[in-house]
């Protein structure tokens, strides 16, 4: 049976539902790319997997391209592509740092730090797009490749540095911010003085002032750069440095995404990250927080890798994946031995750690990649205020209270000795009498919240530890929800965004024919086209957890909703990129 005919019927057993997959291995002996292949370098050898173990889980099982074809682009959602020029026979790449502002959920704008690839606009940010900030030249973009946008003239994360192993590269680095800085090349095996370490290796970048960091390239895998003064990394100045190998792996890659994780700290009232907080309360994926993240489609049978590299501040996240197998192929170290890869559906991913993952898309459907904790599931949760449901849980507060653990103190200085006992995290919440509930709209008539479908206050208050559920909390206004309707989302359940919060993404598995509709914005995709048998869901602002903003809280209830100074609505359209 050839390797064609054995990889469909993989995928017939996998859209079947069929327990157990058919995967595949092949020995890996790289043959040296043709002389006259424009693409020389970059080719795997010319094998064809085919599945024949299997208990395999699609470990070897190839997508659709072939070995010995040049390794995919990486792609990289909501964020853009550093470019560069050949000079004196060296990649040459200018990064600039400086002060932005990032959209993280729809008209919920923030004081950043990030980099651009050209000069800001003296006295303003350098975000182009944005009202009331100067205008800045576009960059060609990545064409072809869905939820990449162009690359603008800044962002946060920085742009992606994307090059090949063996490439010598120049990298000028311009400091715009008010305070010296430096930056580091993460997991790079660089010279001594080029490696950022402000003092120890090089003199600081003073403010308007640049260097120059110039390396050969020696690794490949997926890294990063950032800023190495501490705080300046709480703020955001960090990028991907993807160098991918002279040979492409085998088996080879549809698609390859990558994606940076980080966490905030945001105070009531405030557009500026805490950078001395212990507890934080929104979580970014490539400097979104879900749902207004980028849905990454790929079409059925495409073999994928993700790279996912952690830059939060102190917290580990245990990343699952719904709906698929995937395997551990590569670290911040570079690409494992195939003989060391393991199955998860859940890694755990360390502060500064790197990894990535392998997969073929089999199961179609839409599916969550996300944060198993339960707190980082949510965007801004807070402390909450109210009678608890069944009776008061037991127990001795330990600890500081989750406001004190984010920075709001209320007793003097942070360096108070009455904090000693008590600075970091809180353990002490739900043992008095008193019971979280949402900070949300306000309680309609009978106790019931207006377009929560299924929660009753008066029934709930005899069960203990209720309540609990919080994704209908979400409210989005109609031009908010204009916002989260990204061309990436045709096709996918109404009010899919009740349950996708904080640090969240989603892979979208799209059978050809509906994967084509959805990619080139052509023909009708009707809602739920993409989950089979699950129906189109519930409209937006109607029953369930719908999302339409509700009345304005009760007086004296105004203090609850944590929601910064909104920007009025950008000229431009920030998705520009992604439209098809």
């Amino acid at each position: 049976m050839g390797a064609e005919s054995d990889r469909r019927n993989f995928l017939l057993g996998g859209t079947a539902l069929a327990g157990g997959f058919l995967a595949g291995s092949a020995a890996a002996q790289d043959q040296p790319p043709a002389k006259d292949d424009p693409h020389a370098g970059h080719g795997g050898g010319g094998k064809n997997y085919g599945p024949t173990d299997p208990g395999d889980r699609g470990k070897l099982t190839p997508g659709r391209r072939k070995s010995g074809e040049p390794p995919v682009p990486v792609e990289h959602p909501d964020i853009g592509k550093l470019p560069w020029k050949m000079v004196n026979g060296a990649k040459e790449f200018h990064l600039y740092a400086r002060h932005m502002r990032r959209e993280f959920l729809p008209d919920q704008w923030f004081d950043v730090w990030g980099y651009g690839a050209e000069p800001g606009p003296k006295g303003t940010s350098s975000m182009p797009g944005m009202p009331g900030m100067g205008g800045a030249k576009e960059m060609p973009g990545m064409p072809g490749m869905p939820g990449m946008a162009k690359t603008q003239d800044g962002s946060m994360p920085g742009p992606t540095i994307e090059v090949v192993e063996g490439d010598k590269v120049r990298i000028i680095v311009h400091n715009e911010l008010p305070e010296a800085t430096t930056v580091h090349w993460h997991g790079l095996d660089v010279p001594a003085a080029m490696d950022g370490v402000m003092g120890l290796t090089q003199d600081p970048i003073p403010p308007g002032g640049m260097f120059t960091y110039e390396f050969e390239l020696r690794q490949n895998g997926t890294f990063f750069y950032h800023t190495h003064v501490p705080m300046q990394q709480a703020m955001g100045l960090v990028g991907l440095f993807i160098v991918h190998p002279k040979a492409a792996w085998d088996p080879p890659v549809d698609r390859d995404f990558a994606l940076i994780l980080q966490e905030w700290a945001i105070l009531p009232g405030a557009s500026v990250t805490n950078t001395m907080s212990m507890e934080f309360n929104i979580f970014t994926t490539n400097g979104r927080a879900a749902p207004y993240i980028t849905p990454m489609v790929v079409r059925q049978g495409d073999r994928v890798r993700i790279r996912m590299v952690n830059f939060s501040v102190i917290d580990h996240h245990p990343m699952h994946l719904h709906g698929m197998t995937f395997w551990i192929t590569g670290t911040e170290g570079g690409r494992l031995p195939v003989t060391a890869w393991t199955p998860h559906n859940n890694i755990l991913l360390g502060v500064a750690q790197a990894m990535d993952i392998e997969f073929v898309a089999w199961n179609p459907g839409d599916w969550v990649l996300h944060c198993h904790m339960f707190h980082h599931m949510m965007n801004f949760m807070s402390t909450m205020a109210g009678p608890m449901g069944g009776g008061a849980m037991k127990g001795m507060a330990a600890g500081g209270s989750m406001a004190t653990g984010m920075g709001m103190l209320t007793r003097g200085p942070a360096l108070n000795p009455d904090f000693g006992g008590t600075l970091g995290r809180g353990t002490g919440e739900n043992t008095g009498p008193d019971r979280a509930v949402g900070t949300g709209p306000m309680m309609g008539a009978g106790g019931t919240q207006p377009g929560m479908k299924g929660m009753d206050m008066k029934d709930g208050m005899s069960v203990p530890g209720f309540p609990q559920e919080m994704s209908g909390m979400a409210s989005y206004s109609a031009a908010e929800l204009k916002k989260l309707t990204k061309p990436e989302t045709r096709g996918m359940r109404d009010g899919w965004f009740a349950d996708v919060e904080g640090l969240t993404t989603l892979i979208r598995v799209l059978p050809p024919e509906l994967y084509d509709k959805v990619v080139s914005g052509k023909g009708e995709v009707a809602p739920g086209a993409s989950v089979p048998g699950a129906g189109p869901g519930k409209a937006s602002g109607h029953d369930g957890h719908g999302g339409m903003k509700m009345d304005p809280p009760a007086k004296g209830h105004e203090g609850m909703k944590m929601d910064p100074k909104k920007e009025p609505a950008p000229k431009k359209d920030e998705h520009e990129g992604h439209k098809k």
